[in-house]
């Protein structure tokens, strides 16, 4: 009969379209590997362009986000290129984390993938610090300084540092055993953050009791103004990523971050802490 032939002929027909379901999850497969491994290399040949500019001690962590990759080094444009580098020595600081983005970066994809790619056109740059509250206890001198945010909102109105300072950019809470008296007390301050051209100042303005602090000791009146003066400190000049220039300062989680940008600009990847 005519019809019993049908279910073979389905049978078969199944079959082939399982291979070719196989063959194309392969091909993708083979697709994707390919695109990030291709990725993987041209983050790695970043990485050592950046290394090779002398400053830093170990290969940045370098990653380009966006997928396809091949498609934008195809099209020598890249959404957002992310920069880590933790570890960097600093004369005043210590070691610091050194970070940037390169929203719309320009490469040509030789020059991406054979490593001799210096310079860079970028849309956007953002740069920033971050200091670790262990290096900035360093600068204090309190080893156990501990940082942390205020919060959104200061309700005791001391924290304004009445625009003696070109930008007061925001607050943080600061936390030390520090001498008071005869013997060393834990107590915590609220201070500024005050941008001022290149450097930042930190003003403690007053004593801290929120949920953010930890005080465990009644500072005499007499000896507030010398409290608050072991927590205020300059943070000279640091060299931002690729020479950007700071604009931004805050306390993010348990770091300082001092941040800049810069729109259409051009940047060595061998100067990553180096100013143009």
């Amino acid at each position: 009969m005519g019809a019993g032939g049908k279910p073979g002929a389905s049978s078969a027909t199944m079959v082939g379209v399982r291979k070719l379901i196989f063959g194309l999850v392969v091909l993708l497969g083979v697709a994707v590997l390919t695109d990030f491994g291709a990725a993987a290399w041209s983050e790695y040949r970043v990485s050592r362009a950046l290394r090779e500019g002398g400053v830093l001690e170990s290969d940045p962590a370098v990653t380009i986000h966006g997928f396809p990759f091949l498609l934008q080094a195809r099209n020598g444009h890249y959404e957002n290129v992310e920069i880590v580098a933790d570890g960097v020595h600093t004369d005043m600081l210590g070691d610091i984390t050194v970070e940037a983005n390169l929203i719309g970066a320009h490469a040509a994809a030789g020059e991406l993938l054979d490593g001799s790619i210096r310079t860079v056109p970028v849309d956007l740059l953002y740069g920033r610090v971050m200091i670790d509250a262990t290096e900035l206890g360093q600068l204090y001198n309190i080893p156990d300084l501990q940082i942390s945010a205020p919060p959104e909102s200061k309700s005791d109105g001391t924290g304004g540092s009445g625009g003696s300072g070109p930008t007061t950019a925001g607050g943080v809470v600061l936390t030390g055993t520090v001498p008071i008296g005869p013997e060393p007390a834990t107590v915590s301050v609220q201070a500024d953050l005050v941008l001022d051209g290149d450097r930042v100042h930190i003003v403690a303005s007053d004593l801290y009791f929120g949920r953010e602090g930890r005080a465990d000791f009644t500072v005499p009146d007499a000896l507030k103004p010398v409290v608050l003066g072991l927590f205020t400190t300059t943070i000279e000049p640091q060299d931002l990523p690729f020479g950007v220039k700071p604009t931004f300062v805050e306390a993010r989680g348990s770091r300082i971050v001092i941040e800049g940008e810069a729109h259409d600009t051009v940047i060595d990847l061998t100067e990553v802490q180096t100013a143009p």
